[in-house]
């Protein structure tokens, strides 16, 4: 189904194409990716610039500006020339939760133009070593222990924390945060046994479960996952629990339409390869697709979705 759709949307863009869009690019086109090299966004980024280049004619080089939680980054392509050759590779961090915190920030959502949704990723439940491995018998300790286990997170308004207070309240289990500056050193925590769960993207949970340094326990997204068929999603178990971050090309505001439809229908190309299908499945990440329209459109679902609940985190920071 997702495939047909995927095709279909190719199909469409590749007979709309204006002519103009045959003189784009006329240099590299740079991905520019908001935090350091090696991470999930990174690997997506490379892949994505990897498989589109030899559609373009045309370099596409990668480069990283960490920093600010990809306010750095962000701002960058922002304020780039609109012509479509300098492109930003977001997370639901960047365009999701960042401008919906009372932070200022030196970008708007308006100030981008979506190209192609290009992953969702959901997240990874991992219990240290001793615990129970599966959902059921986690949860019964969980509630038999009263609030007195803990987990970590990347702060209370991050996308790891959001899929942790979903879990936690649809299961009706009370843990207390510990708060982390990002993922290496929760799971450090976790193998020393101070750390009791870690909800982590999903290759940082597949290199742990993978590694039997902890135990993944159940997914936060829509569908099992094909490299760990066994393991469930706890949202087979009840309602409200899928929790997805996600990876997506955007250009500057103001960007040619026909520089757009271009790097649309060149990624979706890219994306219909088995090869980057399989590797990006295998780094926990589900291949989306779709129209700019179509993203423009999940990026509005997904402000609405979580507005309320990044306010209600936001409050208890203060």
């Amino acid at each position: 189904m997702l495939r047909r759709k995927l095709f279909a949307s190719l199909a469409a863009l590749l007979l709309a194409l204006p002519a103009a869009a045959a003189d784009f690019p006329t240099r590299p086109v740079t991905i520019i990716v908001p935090f350091p090299p090696g991470g999930a966004t990174d690997v997506a980024a490379r892949m994505m610039a990897e498989g589109m280049a030899p559609l373009l004619g045309q370099p596409v080089l990668v480069d990283n500006k960490p920093g600010a939680q990809t306010v750095i980054g962000a701002e960058a392509v922002a304020r780039a020339q609109p012509d479509g050759h300098t492109i930003l590779m977001a997370s639901g961090t960047t365009l999701t939760l960042n401008p919906l915190l009372p932070d200022r920030l030196p970008y708007k959502s308006e100030d981008f133009s979506p190209i192609v949704l290009v992953t969702k990723l959901p997240f990874a439940v991992v219990v240290r070593n001793g615990l129970p491995t599966t959902i059921a018998d986690f949860v019964k300790l969980a509630q038999s222990r009263n609030g007195s286990m803990n987990y970590g997170s990347n702060g209370p308004t991050s996308f790891n924390n959001l899929a942790a207070v979903a879990v936690l309240e649809g299961m009706k289990m009370r843990m207390q945060e510990i708060t982390y500056r990002g993922d290496a050193q929760q799971l450090n925590d976790l193998m020393g046994g101070t750390l009791d769960v870690i909800v982590v993207g999903g290759s940082s949970g597949l290199a742990a479960h993978r590694s039997g340094r902890g135990r993944i326990i159940g997914w936060t997204g829509e569908e099992r996952l094909a490299v760990t068929p066994e393991i469930p999603n706890f949202s087979e178990l009840g309602p409200d629990m899928v929790v997805q971050t996600w990876f997506g090309l955007l250009a500057p505001a103001r960007t040619p339409a026909a520089a757009i439809n271009r790097l649309n229908a060149v990624a979706l190309r890219a994306l219909q390869s088995t090869e980057l299908r399989d590797r990006l499945l295998a780094e926990g990440q589900f291949v989306a697709g779709g129209s700019p329209d179509d993203f423009a459109t999940f990026l509005a679902q997904q402000a609405e979705r979580w507005r309320p609940v990044v306010a209600r985190l936001a409050g208890k920071r203060e």
